[in-house]
């Protein structure tokens, strides 16, 4: 592990000989063949891992291997489930207008930009070209490898045809590239400079089916030359077959030319004989030259529909533009069967289909067909672009529309009915929590864009909700969402902030007469501090109807148990969309809810169960009575072996972790919770290889790229505290003694006992045989300014990034302590 700074000096984790058992571990027990040291181990470190290790031989292992590149941040299977691999085409000099003028202007920020947007549209790795007439290629490179190995978290295939240009490149990727391309153009010639370099980088390798009689445009002749070139680099350079992956040549069916005709079924015969006679090579097509010739969006069809027909045959990659990629079902029948029978060649007297295609998008250009695609209407295009979350040219239409209608009526009619169908695909598991934030803050910024135009009185609220986390709870990032949602449908909310007593709840509530107040909170605990506010409301006369929300309570808690418990009217929401719709209710003039009767069900342990448990074992009248009589230890029996050898403290007293890289703590977080639980990007009806895809291809890019932020711009600050203690224990309670005299005691810690089972307490696990034992403690946190800087961004209506960012802090908070946690278990 990387060093920490504690009590100010440098300090690494762990001891020589700790390094050298752990190290012993990962030899004989997974079959690590090579180890060594790192920043923070010193002599004595190596030399107790050399002793240790001596000569030991690794285990055996049985490796799957699996072919794949890779960046410095993930790896990518050349083969992809149900799918096949897209590698990004828009980074090519050659071949991308856009690039090659950033190139010109030399504009490292744009081509990055243009990269990452590639990865956005789902390519899986991009096609790096910096190929230009008159300019130094090897200068061009470097100035886009340098910045796209560490800011576009995808593998790269390095496009060149000159040596020195891969060298380069290949020795600057931090991961395992592909090199573009070899042919047997001249012989093996060119293919013998190469290979050396793909053995001693490891890199994949495109093949193309050229050799000195040209271009393959047969079945016949792909199979034939990629038989040859295979043999050549499988036995004379030793590459493996799924090292390589053979492009059988896509040319155009668009020319007219008798010769063309034919050519694109050509190649699907050859996909298909190769992935029957080379089985375990990749087979790829540079996918847009089927289609040269025709307007852009004809192009966008024809190339949809081959890439489907070429998957079927066999293909395992394409290079394209895959924001261009239409799946089969969105193409219009009729356009499909034109395309498949251009593709097939089947014409007919009277009948051309290069002409019914031509004919068919004869005018229509790119941005025309898009904006088919966007409803012509303009109160459908409002709610389009609430749905969308599209927030590029929003005033146009808001002007345009206010020519028709007021303002209020606007935001009433035509944005909230985007809003209540945002609130529908949530609800059917089809749009997912970040998604749902961003149409939240185009909502904001159209309102915004209304407000100067409306009168004060039509600012009339749909209702008001006083919001708050209640006593004890810090937790906002529930109650943060509740207020986006109320506020972006209509609802004025006074989100009062976390730790709130009922006192200044209501203090809130008498100024502003809201409509219902909203109380949260995340902790068991906090399911008691909402019924002690219940009951303190009846106590001073006040009904306002009350929504709980929060992960500790239950539905059944809720509707069963506070309902019998408050005068007025009490309602449970499981999630925000489920607050607005009991908002509307009450406004609506709902009737009070009566308490639910129980239902008998199969007990699930939840924290809202554990909430009612805890209810239902410690009533809060108990809270502040004296504590029951204390059960002896002699009643416990712990079932604890006799025989221990106890381990000595490596030190006794606390240690102050003042810094750790966060790098280091990023492992220790749970992508599963992060991703699921903390961000909302869950899988619910997706089939799990398109989640799977999904989560590699669009989340975990976005913890790469906030990660990287946040250690840079010191967002999260991890720091901890840890220590060891000797202690006793007296009866329930734990006694911690000072590390330089054993007769004071420091602190003590009570410990509650089981209530019937063993009757066990966490006291009964300390030696009471005279001798002292020890207890760990460890604390820690990721900084205020985690807190801070999410604060700032949920005040700016940056919801999907607040979102973000709260989660990444709260699993990083639970990473570290697993970290430390760690730490503690080693020493």
């Amino acid at each position: 592990g990387l060093p920490q700074l504690v009590d100010g000096k440098p300090f690494y984790p762990l001891t020589p000989e700790e390094l050298a058992d752990w190290l012993r571990r990962f030899v004989e027990e997974d079959g690590l063949s090579l180890v060594g040291g790192c920043c923070g181990t010193t002599p004595e470190h190596l030399a107790e891992v050399v002793r240790t290790i001596g000569t030991r031989a690794p285990l055996d292992r049985t490796p799957v291997f699996q072919a794949q590149v890779t960046s410095i941040y993930s790896a990518v299977p050349l083969e992809q489930d149900n799918s096949i691999l897209l590698i990004g085409e828009r980074s090519n000099a050659n071949g991308s207008k856009k690039f090659r003028e950033l190139l010109l202007a030399e504009d490292a920020e744009g081509m990055v930009d243009l990269g990452r947007s590639q990865v956005r549209d789902g390519s899986h790795l991009l096609d790096v070209c910096a190929a230009y007439v008159g300019r130094d290629e090897v200068v061009d490179m470097n100035r886009v490898i340098q910045r796209y190995r560490t800011e576009v978290p995808v593998p790269l295939m390095i496009d060149s045809t000159e040596f020195k240009v891969l060298r380069h490149a290949l020795a600057m990727c931090g991961g395992r590239s592909i090199v573009n391309s070899i042919n047997f153009e001249d012989g093996t010639a060119h293919a013998d400079k190469v290979l050396p370099l793909v053995k001693e980088f490891g890199a994949a390798l495109v093949c193309l089916t050229i050799d000195e009689d040209g271009m393959a445009k047969t079945a016949d002749d792909k199979l034939r030359i990629a038989k040859r070139i295979y043999k050549y680099c499988t036995e004379e350079y030793g590459l493996r077959a799924e090292d390589l992956l053979f492009d059988v040549l896509t040319f155009t069916i668009c020319t007219g030319n008798e010769d063309d005709r034919k050519l694109g079924a050509e190649t699907l015969k050859g996909i298909r004989r190769l992935s029957e006679e080379l089985p375990g090579v990749g087979l790829l097509l540079g996918l847009s030259n089927i289609s040269f010739g025709l307007n852009p969006a004809a192009r966008h069809a024809l190339n949809s529909v081959y890439l489907h027909h070429a998957q079927e045959a066999g293909l395992t990659a394409a290079i394209l533009h895959s924001a261009r990629i239409e799946p089969l079902h969105r193409i219009e029948p009729e356009v499909k069967k034109i395309c498949e029978d251009l593709i097939f060649d089947r014409r007919a007297e009277g009948y051309d289909p290069l002409q019914a295609l031509m004919a068919n998008f004869d005018g229509v250009d790119v941005k025309a067909k898009k904006a088919r695609e966007i409803p012509k209407d303009i109160w459908e295009r409002l709610q389009w672009r609430i749905v969308e979350g599209e927030r590029t040219g929003p005033e146009d239409d808001l002007d345009l529309a206010m020519q028709e209608k007021q303002p209020v009526l606007i935001i009433n009619t035509d944005l909230l009915a985007g809003m209540a169908i945002v609130g529908d695909l949530f609800g059917r598991g089809e749009m997912q929590l970040p998604f749902v934030l961003q149409s939240a803050e185009t909502m904001k910024a159209a309102v915004r864009h209304l407000e100067p135009h409306m009168d004060k009185e039509e600012g009339t609220t749909r209702g008001k909700m006083v919001l708050a986390t209640v006593r004890g709870d810090v937790h906002d990032i529930g109650k943060n969402l509740v207020d986006i949602i109320l506020s972006n449908n209509g609802y004025t909310v006074f989100n009062i902030g976390i730790k709130q007593p009922i006192q200044h709840i209501l203090d809130v509530a008498h100024e502003h007469q809201p409509d219902a107040i909203g109380m949260s909170g995340l902790l068991v605990k906090s399911t008691v501090i909402m019924r002690e506010n219940l009951e303190e409301m009846n106590r001073r006369g006040v009904s306002i109807p009350v929504i709980l929300g929060g992960a500790a309570l239950t539905r059944k808690y809720v509707e069963h148990d506070l309902r019998k418990v408050y005068d007025g009217p009490l309602w449970y929401a499981k999630d925000a969309f489920e607050g607005l719709s009991t908002m509307t209710d009450i406004v609506d003039g709902a009737a009070r809810p009566e308490p639910s009767k129980p239902k008998k069900e199969k007990f699930v342990v939840t924290a809202g169960n554990i909430a009612a448990a805890i209810e239902e074992a410690i009533p809060a009248s108990t809270i502040g009575r004296p504590e029951p009589e204390v059960i002896e230890p002699e009643h416990a029996s712990p079932d604890i072996p006799r025989d221990i050898s106890y381990p000595a403290a490596p030190f006794l007293g606390p240690r102050l972790v003042e810094e750790v890289n966060l790098q280091s703590v990023l492992p220790y977080i749970n992508e599963t919770t992060l991703f699921q639980f903390q961000w909302g990007y869950r899988r619910k009806n997706t089939p799990l290889a398109e989640y799977k895809q999904f989560i590699s291809d669009t989340v975990r890019p976005i913890l790469h790229s906030l990660g990287k932020q946040c250690a840079e711009e010191q967002i999260l600050q991890p720091k901890a505290a840890y220590g060891y203690w000797q202690c006793v224990p007296e009866g329930d309670s734990l006694v911690l003694l000072h590390p330089e005299d054993q007769s004071r005691e420091v602190a003590r810690f009570a410990f509650p006992r089981q209530n019937g089972k063993k009757n066990l307490c966490i006291s009964d696990y300390y030696r009471r045989d005279g001798e002292l034992d020890v207890i760990a403690l460890q604390v820690v946190t990721i900084g205020q300014q985690a807190s801070d800087i999410a604060r700032d961004w949920f005040a700016a209506d940056r919801y999907k990034d607040y979102l973000h960012l709260h989660g990444l802090s709260v699993e990083a908070a639970e990473g570290l302590a697993e970290y430390i946690h760690r730490q503690v278990r080693g020493e």
